[in-house]
C-alpha cells in the first residue's frame, strides 16, 4: 500500500456533499457509464460505504492506494480487505470483477493473431499474466499459418511452482485439430529465467511433440522487462537453442 497521505479523508462524507442529481447511479442512468469518473465507476460496484465513510470516499481511496484503475486488477483479496470498510464478501467480489476485466483484455478483437515470434507471443500473454500471483500454463493451438486457433489453460500452480503433463497438452492439440503448438508459462517473479522443472518439463514435451508430430514451435516463459536481468520480459527456449 502507498505512504502518500489520501485526498480522501474518511472523516469528509463525498456522497452527501455531492447534489442527488449527481451522484453515480443518477448519472449512470443519464449519461451512461463513460460520464462515471475510476472513483464513481467502483462506488457503484461498492453499493454502499460503513458507518463514518461513504461509497464514494470509499472507492476514491480504493483507486487511490491502487494508483489507478488499472492497478486494482494487480490486487488480491488482502490488499482489498485492508481498507476499512472492505470485508470477506465484499472483497472476493471485487477480486471476481477484476478477474472479468483481466479476462476480457485478454481477448483477440477480431481475427486471432499470428503468432510467429517469442515478442509475438509475451505481447498477446501479457495481459493475462499481469498480477497474476501464482503459476499457469497455457497451450496455444495453431494453424498451418501459425494463426491462433484456441489458447488453453493446462494448469493453475502454487506460487512457486506449475506442472504440464504432455499428455494434458497434447490432447487439447488434437481436439483443436493444431498443426503445431506453442507452450508458455509465466513467473509471478517477473524474471523469465528458467528453473530446473522449467527445463524438465520443455524437455518432455519436446520428446512428445516428436512422437505425435505435432510440432512443438516455442515453449515462452512471461515475465516484465523491469524485473528481468536482460530486460526483455520474457525467455524463449526456441530462441535459447533448447528446442
Amino acid at each position: 500500500m502507498p505512504d502518500r497521505p489520501s485526498p480522501y479523508p474518511p472523516s469528509a462524507n463525498r456522497l452527501l456533499a455531492t447534489a442527488v442529481g449527481e451522484r453515480p447511479q443518477e448519472r449512470l442512468i443519464r449519461h451512461g457509464a463513460g460520464a462515471l469518473s475510476d472513483a464513481e465507476l467502483i462506488a457503484m460496484l461498492l453499493r454502499n460505504g460503513t458507518r463514518g465513510q461513504d461509497v464514494l470516499t470509499l472507492a476514491g481511496r480504493l483507486v487511490h492506494d491502487a494508483g489507478s484503475l488499472a492497478g486494482l486488477i494487480r490486487w488480491t483479496e488482502p490488499d482489498f480487505r485492508r481498507l476499512k470498510g472492505i470485508g470477506p464478501v465484499k472483497a472476493l467480489q471485487l477480486v471476481a470483477v477484476m478477474e472479468v476485466a483481466r479476462r476480457v483484455i485478454s481477448q483477440p478483437a477480431g481475427e486471432t493473431p499470428i503468432l510467429q515470434t517469442p515478442e509475438a507471443i509475451w505481447a498477446h500473454l501479457l495481459p493475462v499474466a499481469t498480477g497474476l500471483t501464482v503459476e499457469k500454463f497455457w497451450v496455444l493451438c495453431l494453424n498451418r499459418k501459425n494463426r491462433l486457433l484456441k489458447r488453453v489453460e493446462i494448469s493453475s500452480g502454487t506460487a512457486t511452482s506449475a506442472l504440464a503433463h504432455p499428455r494434458e497438452v497434447f490432447r487439447e492439440a488434437v481436439r483443436a485439430a493444431a498443426t503445431a503448438i506453442l507452450c508458455a508459462h509465466n513467473h509471478p517473479s517477473g524474471d523469465p529465467a528458467p528453473s530446473a522443472a522449467d527445463l524438465q518439463v520443455t524437455r518432455l514435451l519436446r520428446e512428445a511433440a516428436r512422437a505425435i508430430d505435432i510440432p512443438l514451435v516455442d515453449h515462452v516463459i512471461i515475465g516484465r522487462p523491469e524485473a528481468d536481468p536482460l530486460g526483455t520480459g520474457y525467455f524463449s527456449f526456441r530462441h535459447a537453442g533448447l528446442l
